[in-house]
């Protein structure tokens, strides 16, 4: 369990750093979009060097009830 834990996170470093060397963390607009793709950006963790570029283009936000 010890190892599984250092694993996952391990695997989030390199997703966050995958999304710095992107510029999503210091150009990203101030959307649900792009706070989506940093991240889905960042679980995909080190399948982002091998050619998956995960985005969310659109996302919808509830309103609350009137």
């Amino acid at each position: 369990m010890r190892y599984a834990g250092l694993l996952v996170v391990i695997w989030l470093i390199v997703g966050a750093i995958a999304a710095g060397q992107r510029g999503y963390l210091t150009h990203a607009e101030q959307n649900c979009a792009s706070v989506g793709t940093i991240a889905v950006t960042v679980i995909a963790g080190p399948l982002n060097y091998v050619g998956i570029n995960p985005k969310v283009t659109d996302c919808t936000v509830p309103q609350p009830s009137r």
